[in-house]
């Protein structure tokens, strides 16, 4: 959880394992609530379960009932990802101050109604998700990022114009192209040990090299090696905190023929060596 602002909150929920796993959270009647799910399924529970709401990936709710409680009870099939946005309606209002009447459950009519909305995640929706997911910024710096990145969220979810949005960048024109490049994604994931050229990767989901680097860039803020070079120091430290494996067994399970170059990776994506890392946790 990260509390970015008195009234808005970030929440992401992931599931990497093999079994369903249920979040739960407690959220003031006052939040309005915009959920993500951006990978694999989930479902949210309400009134102790009687009623079920599917969310499956591509897909997002907002969820608004001000004279109710709408606690989170989430539950997270295997490898699966859901990113949450929780906004206060007077921090909502006071960002869309000038737009309020224009945003339904805002202006004064419907101010004290409930309001339920699931809808398709747009494409440019769907970048920012990703950059939100996938960046290298300073620790110092993160809330800040974060910070930056919710407010993009929130004005796209409520701009009447998205469509002018993606014109600017024809390739997201495409919804079938930001498969692709997600499907590239994944492909590069599962096969991080041993992972295609980007000739290979280009083929296997059926789109040109050109579109490939310039697609995964802007979907990911990433090229396709950076991209992967960051999930591969993330399951290198996940596997260190497991403290399960030793540095050598990690350098071979995340693609590193020699503990060498895996270390040398290591202390220049995080400023210390593998070694000096598990010492400190």
């Amino acid at each position: 959880m990260t509390i970015i602002d008195k009234g808005l909150i970030f929440l992401k929920h992931i599931n990497n394992s093999n079994n369903t796993l249920m979040y739960n959270f407690e959220i003031d009647k006052s939040y309005i609530q915009f959920h993500f799910c951006t990978k694999g399924n989930s479902k949210f529970l309400f009134n102790e379960g009687s009623y079920v709401f599917p969310l499956v990936s591509d897909k997002s709710i907002l969820l608004f009932n001000p004279n109710t409680e709408l606690p989170l009870n989430l539950l997270l099939t295997s490898n699966s990802l859901v990113l949450s946005v929780l906004i206060s309606v007077t921090k909502l209002h006071g960002l869309f101050s000038n737009e309020a009447a224009q945003i339904s459950f805002l202006n004064e009519d419907n101010i004290g109604n409930k309001f339920y909305k699931d809808q398709p995640i747009e494409p440019m929706i769907s970048i920012v998700l990703n950059q939100m997911l996938n960046h290298s910024i300073d620790r110092s710096m993160y809330k800040l990022y974060i910070r930056s990145k919710v407010f993009e969220l929130i004005s796209l979810y409520f701009n009447k114009k998205k469509e002018l949005s993606v014109e600017q960048c024809p390739f997201l024109n495409d919804n079938n192209n930001i498969k692709k490049i997600k499907t590239a994604k994944d492909i590069i994931i599962s096969k991080m040990v041993e992972p295609p050229t980007l000739n290979e990767l280009a083929a296997e989901v059926n789109i040109s090299l050109k579109k490939l680097k310039e697609g995964f860039k802007q979907v990911y803020g990433s090229s396709v090696y950076g991209f992967l070079l960051d999930y591969k120091m993330e399951v290198s430290k996940s596997l260190l905190s497991s403290k399960d494996y030793n540095v050598n067994e990690v350098a071979l399970k995340v693609g590193y023929s020699t503990a060498s170059h895996f270390i040398n990776a290591f202390k220049k994506k995080n400023g210390i060596t593998p070694k000096k890392y598990l010492m400190s946790i």
